[in-house]
C-alpha cells in the first residue's frame, strides 16, 4: 500500500489501514529514525467530560469563572 504526501504535508491513509481503527480520530506520530510510526489514541475520560460540558452549553470561560469563585469563597 502507498500513501502520497501532499504539498501541505498531508497523508491520506489507505482505507484498508484506516478500517482497522474504527472511531479513532487522532494518532500519536513518532519516528524511530528511519520510519514514521502512527499509534491510535483512544478517547479519554477528559474528552467525554468536555463533550458533555459542550452539550450543556458550559463554555471554558464558565469553568474558569467557577474555579475563580471557588478560590475566593473557600469552604470552612
Amino acid at each position: 500500500m502507498l500513501a502520497k504526501m501532499t504539498v501541505k504535508n498531508q497523508l491520506t491513509l489507505p482505507k484498508a489501514v484506516v478500517s482497522r481503527f474504527g472511531g479513532v480520530e487522532y494518532f500519536e506520530v513518532s519516528t524511530d529514525g528511519s520510519s514514521i510510526v502512527l499509534r491510535p489514541l483512544q478517547r479519554s475520560r477528559a474528552d467525554e467530560v468536555r463533550e458533555r460540558l459542550a452539550q450543556l452549553g458550559i463554555a471554558e470561560q464558565d469553568v474558569a469563572a467557577a474555579v475563580d469563585w471557588a478560590r475566593e469563597n473557600p469552604r470552612p
